[in-house]
């Protein structure tokens, strides 16, 4: 049986057993926040358990590193639509520690996207069509510089209310313990 057979093998069981009520809320979040986070595995219940929030209660956004990189890429269009749209009066940003993207390479992921046949006539395209392929795919040194530098992008985006507070964290993905970098309420 492949992962897709057992996952809608196991999803018609979870319908037809009604397992969805416990999670029944709407799409607004009850604390009014929304949550970008990294989307490492261990992260996937750890982050909002440690912060005692239960479904419903908050606007989650994931991707490689909890970073905002680009000022009108998919991250800050989705912080955006959960404030203007979403109700959500808060921005919470939380890296990690032991994160992969503190190790990444651009070099390693190239070579390993050559090996899974991405051709070298691929990536010199999109670096003389002016794409830095190499920054795009780079990591970071430090995460707490990271999480400050999205909670940067973040709250001196133009299109952001300036009376939204952008927090940052840092969790253990180990212990769940939070390590604050930037309180919004202060900046």
């Amino acid at each position: 049986m492949t992962l897709l057979e057992e996952i809608l093998t196991y999803n018609e069981k979870f319908v037809a057993s009604k397992q969805y009520e416990e999670f029944a809320t709407d799409k607004f979040p009850d604390k009014r926040v929304v949550l970008l986070t990294c989307m490492d595995t261990r992260l996937v219940e750890l982050v909002t358990k440690a912060m005692n929030f239960k479904n419903g209660d908050v606007k989650i956004v994931r991707n490689a590193g909890a970073i905002v990189n680009h000022p009108f890429g998919s991250i800050m269009r989705s912080l955006l639509v959960a404030v203007y749209q979403l109700q959500a009066d808060e921005v919470i940003i939380v890296g990690h520690h032991d994160c992969g993207m503190s190790s990444l390479k651009s070099e390693n992921i190239l070579a390993a996207m050559a090996e899974r046949g991405v051709k070298q006539e691929t990536i010199d395209t999109l670096r003389h069509a002016g794409i830095d392929v190499d920054s795009w795919l780079e990591g970071f040194s430090s995460v707490e510089e990271s999480v400050s530098h999205s909670v940067s992008m973040v709250k001196n985006h133009p299109l952001m209310q300036n009376d939204i507070p952008v927090h940052g964290l840092v969790i253990d993905p180990a212990s769940g313990k939070l390590d604050l970098i930037v309180d919004g309420y202060k900046n």
